[in-house]
This record gives C-alpha cells, sequence and structure tokens, in this order.
C-alpha cells in the first residue's frame, strides 16, 4: 500500500485508497478494528456494526454520549431489510430515489440490532453512501462476512466534521487504526436524516439531500420533528463548533462588528470584502451554496487555526438551497461550551 508523505505521528496510518488497502481496511474492520474512510459526505469512522465492543470504541475514540445513536452504512439497497423490522412504502421510495447518496433513513429497528448502534432506541439510522471508495469498502467488507459499517463523523465529538484524510488525523491520532484517503469529500456535509417509523416521514436533519428534492419526489414536504421524535446524529443544539469561539453576523453590519472587536478576528464571509487594513484572517467563500456547503468544515477549520479571538460568520441566506448550510452555521455558533459532535 502506498503510504502518504505527511509529516507527523499519524502519516503512516494514512492509506491511499486502493484494492488492496480497502480490501487490508476491510479485514480490520471484521478483527474489531476501527477504519477511518471517505463518504461523499464527510469521512467517517467506521467500525462493525455486529461487533458491540468495536461500536463502543468509536464512542470512546470520539468522546460521544452513549446514547447518541449513529448510523450505519450498508453496501445496497436491499440490505436495509436485514436492519430494519418494517420498511414503510415511503422509505423504500426514499431509497430508490437518492440511494446511494447522501439521505439517511430511520426506520424501526430489526431484532438483533445491537443498543449501541442506536443509543437504545427502538429505531436504526441506515445509509448507502455513494463515494467509490465507501462503496468498494462495504462490497469488501461484505464478502468477508459483515453485514454493515457504523459510522459517525470521523471526529472528536462535538467539533467540526472532517472532509480529509488530514483532518481525521488532527482530531483522532492514535485513536483509529487505519484512514484510508479518498481525496476531499464530493458534499462537505452530512446527510440529509429522514425518519419513517410510520406512514409519515419527519425530518431530522438537513443534509446532502435537498428539501425540495425529497418534496419533489413525494409530492409534499417532510414533517417537522416533535418531542417524540427519535434522538439522530448531529442533531444536538451544539454541534460541528470550531474551538474559537464564534458567531453569526448579518453582512450590513459586518464590518462595524470588525471595527469593534478587541483583537483580532477570523471571518467568513460570502458577499463582503475585507477592509483596508485588515490584519485577521479572511476568508471569502462561495455564493453558491453547494460550493459554499463543500468548503464549509474545511474553512471553519482554517479560520479556528488562525491566531484569533473569534470567528466572524456572514449570515447565510434563508432560501432553501441554504437550509443544511444554516443548520450546520447555527450549531457551530451554539454558545454551550461542551464535548460536541
Amino acid at each position: 500500500m502506498e503510504l502518504q508523505n505527511r509529516k507527523g505521528p499519524m502519516s503512516s496510518r494514512i492509506v491511499a485508497a486502493s484494492p488492496a488497502a480497502i480490501h487490508d481496511a476491510a479485514a480490520r474492520l471484521r478483527a474489531g478494528e476501527l477504519v477511518a474512510f471517505p463518504t461523499e459526505t464527510v469521512y467517517g469512522l467506521g467500525a462493525d456494526a455486529d461487533n458491540a465492543d468495536a461500536v463502543r470504541a468509536i464512542f470512546t475514540a470520539k468522546g460521544r454520549p452513549a446514547d447518541h445513536p449513529v448510523i450505519v452504512h450498508v453496501a445496497n439497497v436491499a440490505d436495509i431489510d436485514a436492519w430494519a423490522r418494517e420498511v414503510p412504502a415511503v422509505a423504500r421510495r426514499l431509497a430508490a430515489a437518492f440511494w446511494p447518496g447522501p439521505l439517511t433513513l430511520i426506520l424501526p429497528r430489526a431484532p438483533g440490532v445491537l443498543d449501541v448502534v442506536t443509543g437504545g432506541q427502538d429505531s436504526v439510522g441506515l445509509r448507502v453512501p455513494s463515494h467509490p471508495v465507501a462503496r468498494a469498502l462495504l462490497q469488501d467488507f461484505a464478502r468477508q462476512g459483515g453485514r454493515g459499517i457504523a459510522a459517525p463523523s470521523a471526529n472528536r465529538f462535538g467539533r467540526i466534521s472532517p472532509t480529509t484524510a488530514a483532518h481525521v488525523a488532527d482530531d483522532l491520532g492514535d485513536r483509529v487504526a487505519l484512514i484510508v484517503d479518498g481525496g476531499p469529500c464530493d458534499v462537505g456535509i452530512e446527510s440529509t436524516i429522514v425518519a419513517c417509523l410510520d406512514a409519515e416521514m419527519v425530518l431530522l436533519r438537513p443534509g446532502g439531500i435537498a428539501l425540495d428534492a425529497i418534496t419533489r419526489e413525494l409530492g409534499h414536504a417532510p414533517g417537522a420533528p416533535d418531542a417524540a421524535a427519535p434522538r439522530a446524529s448531529g442533531t444536538l443544539a451544539a454541534h460541528y463548533a470550531p474551538r474559537t469561539p464564534a458567531r453569526t453576523v448579518a453582512a450590513a453590519v459586518l464590518l462595524h462588528e470588525i471595527a469593534q472587536a478587541r483583537g483580532p478576528v477570523a471571518v467568513l464571509a460570502h458577499t463582503a470584502d475585507a477592509p483596508a487594513g485588515f490584519a485577521g484572517r479572511w476568508l471569502r467563500a462561495s455564493r453558491d451554496p453547494v460550493a459554499y456547503a463543500h468548503d464549509l468544515y474545511a474553512n471553519l477549520r482554517t479560520l479556528d487555526g488562525a491566531i484569533a479571538r473569534e470567528i466572524l460568520i456572514e449570515a447565510v441566506p434563508t432560501a432553501d438551497a441554504w437550509l443544511a448550510i444554516a443548520d450546520r452555521v447555527t450549531r457551530a455558533v451554539h454558545a454551550e461550551d461542551d464535548d460536541r459532535d
């Protein structure tokens, strides 16, 4: 296997995606080890979803609360019947339309699905990813007798999600046995999560599949979650957070806020230009929501690494196309300081 030429103690754990590397990764998963791998959304920290000790190791590596469910990645649409005791018609229609792809379906769990996977709930999250490396890994894993790979984002709980292999190495160090490098993730934010626990569907998290695409497919939009909605990945109020304090600022007052700052600031803007003499770190993001989403986490990591007292994020539009981005930014700037995912 070809090793990436990266400096630092984790360089030997990053391997370029190749048939040999993927086969080794699948074997390591079957042996109970943790393997990070790319999906089209973000890099996942994978474990054999049928191995309780291996899945628990995910929680230990991430510092993740035990009641926070993880998503099971499977190779094919047909595999969901092994994990769900019931698949409502609306779920099958969504799977046919959007899998492989960045959509997670929450379904009634089948007997035998581990509590550690579901966070003790009577439901399980399932996804068929579209990234070629993820698909090859799942297929090799299946040939070795595996059924599904439990894989939340490959980062410390509550922090910025990883979209490159280097991000994973920086976050998890020697907590992961192997990192399969498939390059930067194409989508850059997590999957859309839809609960289909009966005839109705509920949007738990906006993501890589746009809300209007789901609405067009089914003829109506999913409902909003209520107090009875299941817990799901990435839905805590504080999430995706940089270590540097961050807040959103309307474009109209961004320059005023910078002028009033008591120390260096880092800025993520998409319409405003840096003022003359600006001494902090300024990143200009795309005005296109797809491109903005692709770069969001990498941009936040860059700004988090700057010497700044605060990160200012120019408020994003309220249009549906920006819904998932607004969700991530809102959670990233949440005031709580805890171990988040």
